[in-house]
């Protein structure tokens, strides 16, 4: 799925990513609304991880949709 789709459905996909990503808040996944670099930005920051692995499980996630 492409990341303009899920954009647009975000509502029914953030359920999703916070079972994948458990130490994002509801605020976060409200603040995201489906932007791909916000939501790896968020995962970044929450797990410590390096922004180019933050953007592979991002892109992991859709692949996955």
């Amino acid at each position: 799925m492409n990341w303009d789709q899920i954009e647009g459905k975000w509502d029914q996909f953030k359920g999703k990513a916070q079972q994948k990503w458990g130490k994002l808040t509801d605020d976060d996944l409200d603040v995201i609304r489906g932007r791909r670099t916000e939501l790896a930005g968020r995962i970044q920051e929450r797990y410590g991880m390096a922004k180019d692995q933050a953007e592979r499980e991002v892109d992991d996630f859709a692949k996955k949709l």
